[in-house]
């Protein structure tokens, strides 16, 4: 029998996350719309497939500009693998290797992916430090000629982009917009460091450009919701990308509500399965 309070309820629901959805969807393009006057950013290029919010396009939008069509990655941090900056890459043909520190997400993401996994897909399970990131890398067989290494480990991050011995054409990185552009902060370095669920989880927008562009990358974009930045080699940006890389140019805000699913509500949960192309190789 049903229960008609139960059944009103779930309608409320459905009815207010439409609501949101269709509220954020106008708050994007309110924030969108002035950038479109420029043509080298990258934040009207953004949309959401398996990226957390609208990384996928700007990824793809990247590498559209850098003429390269098929490549290799690394994301470390990809947690269950169905939210991440890589996936959708999977699905385009790349190649590429993930490395996760928890290792109780192992059996779920081998059983998921076992249809491409010794394909186009490696998986590594390792907690990745300054310390260990080249020797991790050298054991995975990464590619000297990475195009593409995102970085999501809540904290270290900017002290494995100072560690690192390759040079992808493109990092991208979580950083931590809480702090304006104009300070460079970055945690203290702690190795056996976890997030904890609070906003002390990474560095500011400055100190990964300052990190970045002593290891001779160029700051190209940040994405709307104040997650990622996006940094390209700088013997490859050109004149690709804005004309004035700053932090104060090319920060975002934190809007991390903007492209939830409660407030942009999608439809279905994500998931992963084969697909006749993915196959093939």
């Amino acid at each position: 029998m049903s229960d008609p309070v139960l059944n009103e309820l779930i309608r409320i629901r459905a009815q207010s996350q439409r609501a949101n959805g269709y509220q954020a969807r106008q708050e994007i393009e309110r924030i969108v719309a002035p950038l479109r006057g420029d043509p080298r950013r990258l934040e009207p290029h953004g949309f959401k497939v398996y990226s957390q919010n609208d990384e996928d396009g700007i990824i793809e939008e990247i590498f559209r500009r850098l003429g390269v069509s098929l490549g290799t990655f690394v994301e470390i941090g990809v947690e269950s693998g169905l939210e991440c900056n890589s996936l959708y890459l999977l699905h385009r043909g790349w190649r590429g290797t993930w490395i996760e520190g928890d290792l109780g997400r192992r059996t779920a993401i081998e059983d998921k992916f076992a249809p491409i996994l010794g394909r186009r897909l490696q998986v590594g399970f390792t907690w990745i430090t300054a310390e260990t990131v080249n020797n991790c890398f050298k054991g995975l067989r990464v590619p000297d000629e990475l195009d593409f290494l995102s970085i999501d480990i809540d904290g270290n991050d900017i002290y494995v982009i100072e560690a690192l011995e390759l040079r992808p054409k493109v990092i991208c990185v979580e950083y931590n917009a809480k702090f304006p552009p104009h300070l460079s902060k970055r945690p203290v370095y702690d190795p056996a460091r976890t997030w904890s669920g609070g906003d002390y989880m990474g560095s500011s927008l400055r100190a990964l450009a300052e990190a970045a562009e002593a290891k001779g990358y160029q700051l190209v974009a940040t994405n709307i919701t104040g997650a990622n930045a996006f940094f390209v080699r700088r013997d490859l940006a050109g004149d690709l990308f804005p004309a004035d890389p700053s932090p104060a140019n090319l920060y975002n805000p934190p809007r991390y509500w903007l492209w939830s699913d409660h407030f942009l509500h999608v439809g279905h949960r994500a998931d992963f399965g084969p697909y006749v192309d993915m196959l093939a190789d």
